[in-house]
């Protein structure tokens, strides 16, 4: 196994468009073990430079996402020095607006992530989805945005907060083969309900995995070919007597298969 390489995420404000960013790009690296690192507001030279001094003996790559064009120029050079890897995420983006509107950019931190309404729906939407995840509250699956279904390892978890941090409360519920979804699932605005689906064989890929993970044997039941093809025939059957949508999750990285759920519930 490679060993893990670093990422360290230098920003003014929260860092978490930074992330976002290099999140979706190392879906394009699913075999690379990589760990990122956020530094949220970077707003002095000493900083940068503390920053730099821990990353430089890791060899980690810098990315970072500075308004402050004397700041971020100061990043650029002291890797340059130091022989860090870097990349700008933004600078280059404000040079083209400005030049595109004919004037400088605020340079202003945080103006993406200021604590307004949307923040605070944001936040409400993670909570609830946190609540609400594998089954936990059926009782309140009404007031979710967005419920998904599906049996173990269809990605319901990670698409549900992927969701919930671009302000959608959703919830999750569980299949497994032979027993009745939850009685309050039934009763959910059908038009709000996602069923995913995906390959048997991946299935079973990822199961095994999961055992092996835990430290448990993989030939299993839970990662058994056979059983799996029956659980997923129940799930099918399920979602032919609902008129809910279907997503097959398959090969896909949790923000297509996001970007599918929300245009097919015609939530986007």
């Amino acid at each position: 196994m490679s060993a893990t390489q670093l990422v360290y995420l230098l920003s003014d404000a929260t860092g978490e468009t930074a992330e976002e960013i290099v999140m979706a790009a190392l879906t394009q690296f699913r075999d690379k073990a990589v760990r990122l690192k956020r530094i949220s507001n970077v707003r002095t030279k000493n900083q940068v430079y503390e920053a730099l001094d821990e990353a430089l003996p890791l060899g980690a790559l810098i990315v970072y996402t500075i308004v402050n064009r004397e700041l971020a120029q100061l990043v650029h050079d002291e890797c340059d020095s130091l022989g860090l890897s870097s990349i700008d995420l933004i600078t280059p983006l404000l040079l083209k607006l400005a030049e595109f509107f004919g004037h400088s950019p605020q340079e202003k931190p945080g103006l993406l992530h200021g604590v307004d309404e949307e923040y605070f729906r944001r936040i409400e939407a993670v909570e609830f989805t946190v609540k609400h995840d594998d089954g936990q509250e059926v009782r309140n699956l009404h007031k979710a945005d967005i419920v998904l279904v599906g049996v173990s390892r269809t990605s319901k978890t990670p698409l549900s907060i992927y969701l919930a941090h671009k302000g959608w409360k959703v919830a999750n519920v569980p299949l497994v083969g032979g027993i009745e979804p939850p009685a309050e699932l039934l009763q959910v605005d059908p038009g709000r309900v996602a069923g995913l689906l995906i390959d048997p064989q991946r299935l079973v890929e990822l199961r095994a995995a999961r055992l092996r993970n835990l430290g448990q044997d993989p030939r299993t039941a839970y990662a058994d070919y056979d059983r799996i093809e029956e659980e997923l025939q129940f799930a099918k059957s399920l979602f032919r007597r609902q008129p809910w949508v279907t997503v097959n999750v398959t090969g896909k990285a949790v923000e297509e298969t996001a970007n599918e759920v929300l245009v097919k519930l015609k939530l986007k």
